[in-house]
């Protein structure tokens, strides 16, 4: 049990950490960010309920104001804003993600690729359009073609988080959960 919670909690401050990486916002008012690849990572290391947990205790903290989001944002006022359905998104997005590798017997490297894509970009994409169409009022055609330009980013994290769920699963395979 106490591992779990050590396990939750490191990768709450990774998403954290990863928000330090500077961002790039673009005109829709959603930054590009490497906070999303934490999220990935929390479900293909972790697996889907590990995951979902690290990711909810991230956005509960940002929901009490620390400033952990990219650009040092946090508090309610986030969930006001065009990014509301990312941030909303992140739990399910890292549980999906940790499913995929938990249940799928391929390989770890392609079933953590599919896992983040699927978790990470799929279901994340659909609660973050959603958010935005919401927020913006669009619609849901409209919000979806705002968010094109982030695509090529987050494949290019998905393939990183396969890369990065492999390669420690071979350095530390225990430290792999969404396969133990």
């Amino acid at each position: 049990m106490e591992k779990n919670v050590a396990y939750i909690a490191l990768f709450a401050a990774l998403i954290a950490v990863l928000g330090l990486v500077p961002q790039i916002t673009l005109a829709t008012g959603v930054p590009i960010t490497a906070q999303s690849l934490g999220v990935m990572l929390c479900g293909t290391v972790l697996g889907a309920r590990r995951g979902f947990l690290a990711v909810l205790l991230f956005v509960a903290l940002v929901a009490l104001g620390l400033p952990l989001l990219s650009g040092g944002r946090g508090g309610l006022g986030v969930f006001s804003s065009p990014t509301v359905g990312f941030v909303i998104g992140f739990p399910v997005a890292a549980f999906v993600a940790g499913l995929v590798v938990e249940k799928w017997r391929v390989g770890l490297g392609i079933a953590s690729f599919a896992g983040a894509i699927l978790g990470g970009v799929l279901v994340l994409y659909l609660f973050g359009i959603t958010g935005m169409a919401v927020v913006l009022g669009k619609s849901w055609p409209a919000a979806s073609l705002l968010v094109g330009a982030y695509i090529p980013g987050d494949l290019i994290k998905a393939g990183m988080a396969g890369f990065i769920t492999q390669g420690l699963a071979r350095l530390r395979p225990h430290a792999v959960l969404s396969r133990g």
